[in-house]
């Protein structure tokens, strides 16, 4: 129990620190607070810290010197790609930057993901893709919804046969989530997207590559559109 106890200490301190630097709090450049000070703060022990340090340095947030201390690094070296920086920078959303950032990966992705599914989806991946595109089609509220859209689009590239593909989307999932989530709740109907993941399984299930890809880039740039017209009407209203 003891152990429990003293890595869940270890993962508090993970989170505390990282995502206060990932959501801004603590800027590029700033010195975090000297090893003892800190450990008092955080009510963790020295070697605890250390630990946890030791991994946001890891993700490429900190860096320590011996002379200077640890000062929090510029955001170009860090991991972007860790599932907890991920998770820290969703935890901020919506930020237009982010947002616009996660739409551009999604536009270089996803459409050359539902290009190949369409060439070499077997039956048992089209059919999944179908099951996801009727949970979406039976969803009664946003979250179910946002979970059977995050499984179309896990469903779509599976089928695309990449394992290189496969194993991003096991990394991204988190902010791809995040984004779907978004999109929904910002549409006056939360299904509005539907005619727009038909049109992708049934590019798949015809086998035309071509039609898949723009249906799937079609999907994204009017998820983008949406996305910026609420925000637009957000400001105005305020």
């Amino acid at each position: 129990m003891r152990q429990i106890a003293v890595r869940n200490l270890h993962d508090q301190v993970i989170q505390e620190i990282g995502r206060m630097i990932v959501v801004g709090e603590i800027k590029p450049g700033d010195l975090l607070p000297r090893e003892e000070t800190l450990a008092q703060r955080m009510a963790v022990s020295r070697s605890a810290l250390r630990e946890a340090l030791k991994v946001l340095g890891s993700k490429g947030l900190i860096e320590t010197k011996q002379k200077t201390g640890t000062r929090v690094r510029d955001p170009r070296f860090w991991n972007q790609l860790d599932a907890d920086v991920l998770a820290w920078r969703c935890a901020s959303m919506p930020t237009d930057d982010f947002v616009e950032k996660l739409v551009e990966m999604r536009e270089i992705i996803e459409p050359a993901a539902a290009s190949a599914a369409a060439r070499r989806r077997t039956p048992a991946q089209l059919e999944a893709i179908r099951n996801a595109y009727e949970a979406m089609e039976a969803a009664q509220d946003q979250q179910a919804w946002t979970r059977a859209d995050l499984e179309f689009h896990a469903s779509v590239l599976e089928a695309a046969n990449n394992e290189l593909l496969g194993s991003l989307f096991s990394v991204i999932d988190t902010a791809l989530e995040a984004y779907l989530l978004l999109s929904a709740s910002t549409a006056a109907n939360f299904k509005y997207s539907l005619p727009r993941h038909h049109a992708v399984y049934d590019a798949i299930r015809l086998k035309r590559p071509e039609m898949a890809r723009e249906a799937m880039h079609g999907m994204i740039v009017d998820s983008r559109a949406n996305i910026k017209r609420r925000g637009r009407t957000r400001k105005t209203k305020s």
